[in-house]
């Protein structure tokens, strides 16, 4: 009995001719190598179908060419080659291939004062694509931070001063008293509201490396009040100061990082948001910025 040929339905002539920008699989799951970490991950891989001719385009042959991102650390040159791959197993086909991966890069943070440590988690997604043979990698990353307001500091400053002087009036000062009432509810009868909020990045880079965590570092130095991991009441206090000490409006936080990011050698154009996630409001506030290099 002889063996039938398996029907490649794929390369059959379609029934409408038309090209179609984009063509792939998304939600892979695949591990990568990042800054010496094997993170899970997922991937979104496609390729045009610039012929339009052909039915469909052959998407094992995309999900083999990911084998490589297991087997090496992750870098631009490498995402390239994988995208050269996607194409070259769609001559005649595709003239651009795409490349989305997602997934969370782990940092050890360490505690403010104390010796303790932990482990916090950051999404990021790589953006490559290969277009006429233009190369093109982009970076997205979340950035986690506490925001407190200065409208609100002035408006609790001003309600303490109030307290004191209603406390205190017609009354010798002594310096037990005052300390006392610094101390107690009575004294400190208000306080500023504060925010968990996100830095958001869009990041076009320069070199030939993916620069992670020298981003997020470059963030939460500017923004000065990342959210913590494992904390004593020592690290509690230390970060209710650096809040106190760091006050910011959305408008704030996206000036500090425009200006620290373009001191960054490997940027080279990017979009941020800030989104503060209003304690008072039930609305966001939210600014964005927007910056390219140009050459010198």
């Amino acid at each position: 009995m002889n063996a039938l040929t398996l029907p490649d339905i794929a390369a059959q002539a379609s029934r409408q001719a038309l090209p179609l920008d984009w063509v792939g699989m998304c939600g892979i799951a695949l591990p990568i190598l990042i800054d010496g970490q094997r993170l899970a991950a997922t991937a979104d891989a496609g390729v045009s179908l610039d012929d339009g001719a052909a039915r469909g385009i052959h998407m094992s042959r995309l999900y083999l060419a990911l084998e490589m991102l297991d087997q090496q650390p992750l870098t631009p040159a490498l995402l390239r080659t994988v995208l050269q791959r996607f194409l070259d197993s769609h001559e005649g086909l595709s003239n651009n291939a795409y490349l989305r991966i997602h997934t969370d890069l782990l940092l050890k943070r360490p505690a403010l004062v104390s010796p303790l440590a932990g482990w916090k988690g950051y999404p990021v997604s790589i953006e490559a694509r290969l277009e006429n043979q233009m190369f093109h990698v982009e970076l997205k990353i979340d950035v986690t931070y506490s925001s407190t307001c200065p409208c609100s500091a002035a408006l609790a400053r001003q309600l303490i001063q109030q307290q004191f002087l209603d406390d205190f009036a017609n009354t010798p000062l002594q310096h037990e008293d005052v300390l006392t009432w610094l101390g107690s509810a009575n004294g400190i009868v208000a306080t500023p509201h504060s925010q968990r909020s996100s830095a958001q990045l869009h990041v076009q880079l320069n070199g030939e490396q993916l620069p992670l965590t020298e981003l997020i570092d470059t963030v939460e130095a500017a923004l000065g009040t990342a959210v913590q991991t494992a904390v004593k009441r020592a690290d509690e206090q230390a970060f209710a100061l650096a809040n106190g000490q760091n006050l910011m409006f959305c408008e704030d936080a996206a000036r500090r990082l425009n200006l620290a990011l373009k001191r960054s050698d490997a940027v080279k154009a990017f979009h941020l948001k800030v989104v503060h996630a209003e304690s008072l409001h039930a609305h966001d506030a939210v600014a964005e910025s927007r910056w390219t290099r140009h050459p010198a």
